[in-house]
């Protein structure tokens, strides 16, 4: 053996014994850590449990897309067919129709829903009345802790043919307004729901970064000149700015999510065409018509786009020199 490999294979050795040592003394540090901090461990574990059993297992049944599954074969009996569900999804005539029904729904949740929350914590934050605080609060949030069947009863009977406003309309000498039933109606009305049960408790994050602004910057403000207008403007919104770009964010993530229990609620013939969403398409064709392999693809495809769009998004709030999600 030559000198020259002779000192190459002292190197490789060498390396070799360096990156054994940097491992061992990963692990070393782990055990330390662990044992400093075992009860945050056991804390964090069912949540962790909960994304592994839930989340992540669940990833293995993706494969059910590229198969004719039968659930008298099983998983590992039925047929495998390649990209044939998804070439079929992506060339029915439904597609399409589907695409423009969810990201309407989105948008408008995007434009009119999610700002809400953001106003709502702005104005109670302004409130200096503690129980007055405390009322408007526990009144707002009450509406999430309502399923959609009740809220889908609540409109039924106000908004409906023989509704509420309908008998006022009629007591008054005009004609009943099919509110529920007309397609131009409807996209607005879920948006209205979504506002009317979520926007208080949206408020929860918005109020808890509210409370960690530093108040020295609003005594500052003050002595400064500036009213509770321009504190809001330049201290409030500033300090809350990066709790908003993660959140709408996350919002981006949830875009192809329009919500199976209101929608499949409020659909109905009339509106059908405007309502029918990936979520009551995956349902109905993968439930009820037993095509699981087939609705598999609709899954997968609202999960690549949400994917998608939080990458971009998070990647141009770092551009923008704001902080993203990672």
């Amino acid at each position: 053996m030559s000198q020259s490999n002779i000192q190459q294979s002292i190197l490789a050795s060498g390396s070799e014994r360096e990156q054994k040592g940097k491992k061992a003394s990963k692990l070393e540090r782990f055990k330390v850590v662990f044992a400093r901090e075992k009860y945050l461990y056991l804390l964090a574990l069912p949540g962790l449990l909960f994304f592994l059993i839930f989340k992540y297992f669940p990833i293995w049944g993706l494969a059910l897309a590229f198969q004719n599954y039968s659930p008298y074969l099983g998983f590992w009996d039925s047929e495998w067919v390649g990209f044939k569900h998804f070439i079929d999804f992506f060339t029915n005539p439904d597609f399409l129709l589907l695409f423009r029904n969810t990201m309407a729904i989105s948008l408008m949740n995007i434009f009119f829903f999610f700002p809400i929350p953001i106003v709502l914590s702005l104005l109670i934050n302004e409130v200096r009345s503690m129980k007055f605080k405390k009322t408007v609060q526990t009144i707002i949030y009450l509406p999430h802790f309502l399923s959609w069947v009740i809220i889908a009863g609540i409109c039924f009977i106000i908004l409906g043919h023989d509704g509420i406003i309908n008998e006022i309309i009629v007591a008054f000498g005009g004609q009943p307004i099919g509110i529920l039933t007309e397609p131009n109606y409807f996209w607005g009305l879920l948006t209205g729901q979504s506002i009317w049960k979520e926007a208080g408790w949206g408020t929860i994050i918005f109020l808890a970064a509210l409370a960690g602004i530093n108040q020295d910057l609003y005594e500052a403000a003050q002595i400064d000149g500036a009213n509770r207008w321009k504190q809001m403007i330049n201290v409030t919104l500033p300090g809350i700015k990066s709790t908003i770009i993660v959140l709408l964010i996350l919002r981006l993530g949830q875009v192809m999510e329009v919500g199976f229990e209101q929608v499949y609620l409020m659909m109905s013939s009339p509106v059908s065409h405007v309502a029918d969403v990936f979520d009551t398409y995956v349902y109905r064709t993968g439930i009820q018509n037993g095509r699981f392999s087939y609705a598999t693809v609709a899954g997968i495809f609202k999960s690549i786009v949400g994917l998608l769009l939080v990458v971009m998004a998070n990647r141009l709030a770092k551009k923008i020199g704001e902080e993203g999600l990672y």
